[in-house]
C-alpha cells in the first residue's frame, strides 16, 4: 500500500524517524511535486517549528507524546474552512491577502492536540464552489495519477498532496462532495461525518447552514478511523451530538443503488465496480437489497438545489458583511452571488423545507435496509479546465458538477454520513470509486465496510509517503 499516516506515525513513535526529518522530506516533497499545484501557500518555518516541538516532547515528556495518536506527522489545512492560526486561508481568492491568519478553530485546535505538525495551505477553487481546483489566482491543482486531469474540488489540493504523498494525510472540508470526490479522483478514502460530529465552532460559519463539514483525506480506512476518533464529539452546537454506534458484526441489509438514472448516467466499469462490492459484502453473508434510481431521484434533485441556494445566499451575504469587492472576484462566483441576492426569502424557505424532507425520505430507506452501496463519480476524473468560472452561467456549472458526481450532496444535505474509497482501476489506471452511506451516527459500520472491501487490495497507491522508512 505504500504506507499511510498510521505508519508514519509509529515511525516517530518509535523513534526511527524524528519528526525534523519527517518534515524536511515532506518540504523536499513539496518542492519536487510543484507542478501539481496541490499546495497554495506553504511555510518552512512554522512547519520546522512545529516539529521541533514535537522532538522536544518526544525527549521531555515520552508518554505525552506516545498518547497523541498523529504525533510529530507532517499535514496541510485547506485553503477553505478552519481556520489554522498563522495559516492565512484566502478561500482561493484574490478577494483576501495572505497576511495574518485567525486564532484556531476548535477544529483546527484538535488537529495540534492529535500531534499534527501543520506548514501550509491546499489549493482549493474560490469559496470552493467547483469540483475542480483551479482557483484564478492559481495554482491550478492537477491529479498525480494523471496531471492532465482534475484532482476534484474543493479539496483537491488536499487530495493531490497525499496522493502524491506530499503528506500521508490532509485537512478537508466537505459541503458538496468536496471531500468525497478529490479522494475519488485520487485513490484515496474520503469520509464526510454525520452533521454534527465534527466541531464547527467557534464561528460555525462553514456549516452552510447544516450541509458543511470538516475532516481529512487519508490513505487508508485506517488512518480515516483513527482521525475521526480524535477529532469527532463535544462539538458544542449548532447540532446535537450524534451518539456513537457501535460496529455491527451481525448479517447486514446492503442496499445495492447501481444507477443514477438516464440524466447523470455513470459508466458500466464503475457501476461495475459498486455491484462488485456489493458482491464481496454478499460473499461474507450480508443481504444485498436491490434499490432503483426512482426512489433517490427526487431527493437529488432536492439536494443539489439545497446546495446551490444555500452557497448562493451565504456567498452573498459575506460579500455584503464583510465589505468585499465583489467586481474582483471570478465570473463565476459573482453570478453566484447575484443569484444568492435575488433568492426570495419565500424560496429560500422551500428549499430548506425540502431539505428536511430529503433527510426523512432517507432515513425511511434505512428502515429497509442497514447501508447502501452506490457510485461516487459517473466518469473517470476530468480534463484540467473542465469546470472553467469564465463565465456566469450557474445552471450549467451546477448542471456539470452533478453530472460527474450525481449522488454528492445527498449525504450533506440529508445530514447522513458518507465514504468512498477506491475499489479497483479502470484502463488508463484510474481508480473506480465505490460510495457508502449509512444512517447518522453509524460511521463505525461505514468504516468496518470500508476495511472489509480494502481489504480486497484492488487498489495500489502509487506514490510512497515522504519520508516513511522502506
Amino acid at each position: 500500500m505504500q504506507g499511510d499516516a498510521t505508519d508514519l506515525a509509529a515511525a516517530l513513535r518509535h523513534g526511527s524517524l524524528s519528526a525534523a526529518e519527517a518534515m524536511q522530506a515532506s518540504l523536499a516533497a513539496a518542492a519536487r511535486q510543484e507542478p501539481l499545484g496541490a499546495i497554495a501557500y506553504l511555510d518552512a518555518a512554522m512547519g520546522r517549528a512545529w516539529a521541533d516541538d514535537r522532538d522536544l516532547e518526544r525527549r521531555s515528556a515520552p508518554d505525552r507524546f506516545a498518547a497523541r495518536p498523529f504525533a510529530g506527522v507532517p499535514t496541510l489545512a485547506k485553503d477553505l474552512g478552519g481556520p489554522f492560526a498563522g495559516l492565512p486561508v484566502t478561500a482561493g481568492s484574490r478577494l483576501f491577502e495572505r497576511k495574518g491568519g485567525e486564532a484556531d478553530s476548535d477544529l483546527a485546535a484538535r488537529f495540534r492536540d492529535a500531534g499534527f505538525c501543520l506548514f501550509g495551505l491546499t489549493t482549493s477553487p474560490e469559496f470552493g464552489l467547483s469540483l475542480a481546483s483551479e482557483p484564478a489566482i492559481g495554482p491550478v491543482c492537477r491529479n498525480p495519477l494523471d496531471p492532465a486531469r482534475t484532482a476534484g474540488g474543493s479539496s483537491g489540493g488536499a487530495a493531490a498532496a497525499v496522493a502524491a504523498g506530499i503528506v500521508a494525510i490532509a485537512h478537508a472540508t466537505d459541503a458538496g462532495g468536496s471531500i468525497r470526490v478529490p479522494a475519488a479522483c485520487c485513490g484515496l478514502v474520503g469520509l464526510k461525518p454525520t452533521r454534527g460530529a465534527i466541531p464547527g465552532g467557534p464561528s460555525f460559519g462553514n456549516h452552510l447552514a447544516g450541509i458543511a463539514s470538516e475532516l481529512a483525506v487519508c490513505r487508508s480506512v485506517r488512518d480515516t478511523a483513527l482521525i475521526f476518533d480524535g477529532l469527532s464529539g463535544n462539538s458544542r452546537g449548532p447540532f446535537p451530538d450524534p451518539s456513537p454506534v457501535d460496529s455491527d458484526n451481525g448479517r447486514l441489509r446492503i442496499g445495492l443503488l447501481a444507477d443514477t438514472g438516464s440524466v447523470y448516467p455513470t459508466e458500466g466499469i464503475r457501476l461495475g465496480a459498486v455491484e462488485g462490492a456489493a458482491r464481496v459484502l454478499e460473499s461474507d453473508g450480508h443481504e444485498i437489497v436491490p434499490l432503483n434510481w426512482a426512489e433517490f431521484e427526487w431527493s437529488v434533485t432536492a439536494s443539489g438545489r439545497a446546495f446551490a441556494d444555500i452557497v448562493s445566499v451565504n456567498l452573498a451575504a459575506l460579500m455584503k458583511t464583510a465589505a468585499l469587492d465583489e467586481g474582483r472576484a471570478e465570473t463565476l462566483t459573482q453570478a453566484f452571488a447575484a443569484r444568492g441576492r435575488a433568492l426570495s426569502a419565500t424560496s429560500l424557505w422551500n428549499t430548506l423545507n425540502d431539505a428536511v424532507l430529503v433527510s426523512h425520505k432517507l432515513w425511511a430507506r434505512f428502515d429497509k435496509v442497514d447501508c447502501i452501496v452506490m457510485p461516487m463519480l459517473s466518469s473517470a476524473p476530468l480534463a484540467i479546465g473542465s469546470f472553467p468560472s469564465d463565465h456566469a452561467d450557474t445552471d450549467l456549472h451546477l448542471k456539470r458538477m452533478t453530472a460527474f458526481a450525481p449522488l454528492a450532496c445527498l449525504a450533506n444535505t440529508s445530514g447522513f454520513p458518507a465514504l468512498t474509497l477506491p475499489f479497483g482501476q479502470d484502463e488508463h489506471a484510474m481508480p473506480l470509486p465505490v460510495q457508502i452511506m449509512a444512517p447518522m451516527g453509524h460511521e463505525p459500520r461505514l468504516l468496518s465496510l470500508a476495511a472489509r472491501l480494502e481489504a480486497e487490495e484492488r487498489w495500489q497507491h502509487r506514490f510512497p509517503v515522504a519520508g516513511l522508512p522502506s
